[in-house]
């Protein structure tokens, strides 16, 4: 009997043992954007939550939520309006579910092993924002006739006074309320147009009791590492100049001069965030296969392998979808199937994280070019225990290779 005992123990111990999933350090993570809204036909999270496993098994590391919260409705642009436009800083957008249903999402995601950060809107909220009437009028920026201001053409939203310490404290008791419910960090949406120090004084702060917290910023400013302590920021730069190698504009000069101006303007220690698409660009801009054509894997390729970098995939980017998504209204991805495309990404995902010489934060191997012929750009990602060899032509047919030794 006392044997039947220990075995049933060690089946036990064996099965949760199995279960747990090793996370990989940060600076060899790879970065999935979801949008909630059209990832599902229903569009919360419950809907979402079963395809986790899938995203695990493709191999991703950090789930980006785009903006959870409730959506404001002065201003509302189409019908469900821009998740931008946030009313409630600390509450659920109905639209995706509850507060339980978020939080069961969260659980899922995390006994998978999967880290999930949620987009930080520090610069502005909706016109209509709880803020509006529970704040002091100084909490915003305000023209001469009182009125609150905005950026651009985004008029369903009203900017924030960061002149104001009061509206520091504030965002600052938004983003520990969130990690407090055990998020893992936050992308930071337009982090240049709020002051520097303000992230200085309120990552430090986080930092204090959360170490381990993943900070993204939207923008490429070194000072938001340097000062700020941003673990990663955007190379909107980099983006840009692929989509002009891939309409034939540019080339591989461009290209070793833009990578040589990078490492000496970023610190070291910097994750710089590579991508073909995101939110914006796929919106607005339009899929990769629109912007790149025949080289999208190409670029791909590059964003997985450049020095410094660490690689995005935004949804349906791993079934090759190729449509815009409506930014203000449903339109959802109708059903996942695994085809070329997720194989595509799942090997260089599972290269990303067998090869260290491929890491970001100073934590990657030393980058040497080695041909430059025929456009055809040839490098290596060298440490002492690993060396990865890249190949990839930058003009038709696109051809790429990734050798590792």
């Amino acid at each position: 009997m006392k044997n039947i005992f220990f075995t049933i123990i060690a089946i036990l111990l064996a099965a949760s043992c199995a279960q747990e999933t090793v996370q990989q350090p940060l600076e060899n993570c790879v970065v999935y954007e979801m949008n909630v809204r059209q990832y599902t036909p229903e569009g919360t999270f419950a809907a979402a939550q079963k395809e986790l496993s899938r995203l695990q098994e493709l191999g991703i590391d950090i789930l980006w939520l785009m903006p959870i919260h409730p959506i404001g409705i002065d201003g509302r642009k189409g019908t469900l309006g821009s998740y931008y436009a946030i009313r409630n800083y600390c509450d659920i957008n109905p639209e995706f579910g509850t507060m339980a249903d978020f939080e069961a999402f969260l659980a899922e995601a995390h006994r998978l092993g999967l880290r999930v950060v949620i987009d930080c809107v520090a610069n502005h909220t909706s016109p209509d924002a709880v803020w509006t009437t529970e704040r002091a009028p100084e909490w915003y920026e305000r023209n001469a006739e009182g009125k609150t201001t905005f950026t651009a053409d985004w008029s369903d939203t009203a900017n924030l006074n960061y002149e104001n310490k009061d509206v520091w404290k504030g965002m600052a008791d938004a983003m520990r309320f969130w990690m407090e419910k055990g998020i893992d960090g936050f992308r930071c949406d337009m982090a240049c147009e709020v002051p520097l120090e303000f992230w200085q004084e309120t990552i430090a702060g986080l930092r204090a009791d959360y170490p381990g917290m993943y900070m993204l910023a939207e923008g490429e400013e070194p000072k938001l590492h340097s000062l700020s302590d941003f673990n990663a920021s955007y190379a909107w730069e980099l983006h840009h100049l692929m989509n002009s190698i891939a309409r034939g504009e540019k080339n591989i000069p461009e290209l070793l001069e833009y990578i040589a101006k990078d490492a000496e303007r970023q610190p070291a220690d910097a994750f710089r965030l590579m991508f073909t698409s995101n939110h914006d660009e796929n919106s607005w801009a339009g899929t990769e296969f629109e912007r790149m054509g025949d080289a999208a894997k190409a670029m791909a390729v590059l964003t997985f392998t450049l020095p410094g970098g660490q690689p995005l995939i935004y949804t349906g980017q791993e079934i090759g979808w190729n449509k815009r998504f409506e930014f203000f209204e449903k339109d959802p991805v109708p059903a996942w199937e695994n085809n070329e495309y997720t194989d595509f990404y799942k090997w260089l995902i599972d290269v990303r994280h067998d090869n260290p010489a491929l890491a970001t934060g100073g934590k990657g191997g030393k980058f040497e070019v080695v041909s430059t012929e025929d456009s055809t750009l040839v490098f290596t990602r060298t440490l002492p225990e690993n060396k990865v060899t890249v190949k990839v032509q930058l003009k038709a047919p696109w051809t790429y290779e990734i050798a590792a030794e």
